[in-house]
């Protein structure tokens, strides 16, 4: 709740719309029930009750919908080691970021889907950052 909190307060003072779900499977469903192209991007916290976040990533690109393939899925989560950011992108998340959050991990990694060739794939550290809007 805490995390959420956190990137909900930053991506709202960007002018960023939200849309929150508690769980792994509530993410699916919501996604799977909105209009194509309606989410530009989808934050998924890796440690999530009902469905994880890697269960959920699976399910999103497993649809047959001409975004679930092209919509960046960015992994948030406490495990930091190279089989927990390679158990990521196996799923096809485009990003993992480490918790605990900051706004230069996120603002890196938003950035970083949204410029880069979406099938590419990248661990996020603390780095800085610039403007960013």
């Amino acid at each position: 709740d805490l995390n959420m909190e956190i990137v909900e307060f930053v991506l709202r003072n960007h002018g960023v719309d939200i849309v929150k779900a508690w769980n792994g499977r509530e993410g699916v469903d919501i996604f799977a029930s909105s209009s194509v192209g309606e989410f530009d991007m989808i934050l998924m916290d890796v440690m999530m009750p009902v469905m994880n976040g890697l269960d959920a990533a699976r399910k999103i690109r497993s649809m047959t919908r001409a975004d679930a393939q092209t919509i960046p899925v960015i992994a948030m989560t406490a495990n930091a080691f190279q089989d927990d950011v390679q158990r990521s992108f196996e799923v096809g998340m485009n990003a993992h970021i480490t918790k605990p959050l900051d706004i230069n991990k996120i603002r890196e990694a938003i950035t970083d889907v949204m410029t880069k060739n979406l099938s590419s794939q990248t661990k996020i550290g603390a780095t800085g950052f610039g403007n960013w809007k």
